[in-house]
């Protein structure tokens, strides 16, 4: 599997070296704005091939990873400012994310989107690129799913991966827990004798401050999206239809009840296999998590418009 990734800062360093460490591709293609850094990185990468399974890694042009990859991960933007939301990075990736669609209109294979603010930056590049909507996926809050479930873990003393919680919507200040779907071994949370709901309200500020959090003390979360992009190419690549929280377009009478008529790029469980999205999970959500899972919509959507609007 061929396997590449635009943007080599923070962010595509550490999708680069997760990947590697999977084993998932057996040719990694590299490509950066900066002059000479895809080089460098290539070489950087290759010394440590001992370390993980056998991958060729080189430079390309984002329109040789169209024509030649299976998956490709665009993590080109700026990198978030210390108390500056997602949403205040649009003006700047909303250019970038234009200039892209144009150049991934002939990609074959899958497009992951992480840069932010993903869900916009995600709509922008399927719109401009007009691939299909299936097969240009944001990472939405797929990490925020994980966070939770690490927060949930050290609360409960149980693996992460025995919990099943989810937070839906934009990747940002909108996004929320699905508490009400929220299980344990088979069990609502809610339900465990243990459980408090008082608790819910700190768990879910603390999932959704967690960037802002690190962002402060080091100047941008890697690490972790890296972990969480390499799962995804590895459910594409391997054709594993894992659910994960991905943002990709929605649109289609299945959603008008949950998220209004217009088509918006936000996260819910949705089947990732090898021709990218496959179908979503519609949860079951409470009277306060349908407004909240709307109320995200609509942020996004405005935010949307105001890129369209500037543009015209």
């Amino acid at each position: 599997m061929r396997i590449g990734i635009v943007g080599l800062g923070w962010v595509g360093a550490s999708v680069a070296i997760s990947t590697l460490h999977r084993g998932i591709a057996r040719e990694l293609w590299l490509n950066d704005i900066r002059e000479g850094l895809a080089e460098a990185e290539s070489w950087d990468l290759a010394h440590g091939a001992s370390f993980y399974p056998p991958c060729e890694i080189r430079p390309a042009s984002v329109e040789a990873m169209a024509e030649a990859c299976d998956a490709i991960v665009i993590a080109a933007g700026k990198g978030a400012l210390p108390g500056k939301s997602r949403l205040d990075s649009l003006s700047i990736t909303s250019e970038i994310a234009f200039d892209l669609g144009k150049r991934l209109r002939k990609a074959r294979g899958v497009v992951v989107v992480v840069t932010n603010p993903v869900d916009v930056i995600t709509q922008l590049i399927q719109e401009e690129s007009g691939l299909p909507p299936q097969r240009v996926i944001g990472t939405g809050t797929t990490l925020d799913t994980a966070r939770l479930r690490f927060l949930l873990s050290n609360r409960l003393r149980i693996d992460e991966r025995s919990i099943h919680a989810y937070v839906l919507g934009e990747h940002g200040d909108s996004s929320f827990v699905a508490w009400s779907g929220a299980v344990v071994g088979g069990l609502p949370l809610r339900h465990l004798p243990n459980w408090k709901q008082e608790e819910e309200e700190a768990i879910e500020q603390s999932v959704r401050r967690a960037a802002y959090e690190i962002i402060a003390r080091k100047g941008a979360t890697n690490h972790a999206i890296g972990l969480v992009t390499a799962s995804l190419l590895q459910a594409i690549v391997r054709d594993e239809r894992r659910i994960a929280t991905v943002s990709i377009l929605r649109s289609g009478p299945e959603y008008s009840e949950l998220i209004g008529p217009e088509p918006i790029c936000l996260s819910l469980p949705t089947v990732i296999g090898a021709e990218g999205a496959g179908p979503s999970i519609l949860p079951r959500l409470d009277e306060r998590e349908s407004a909240l899972l709307r109320r995200s919509a609509d942020i996004l959507r405005q935010a949307h418009r105001s890129v369209i609007s500037q543009r015209a």
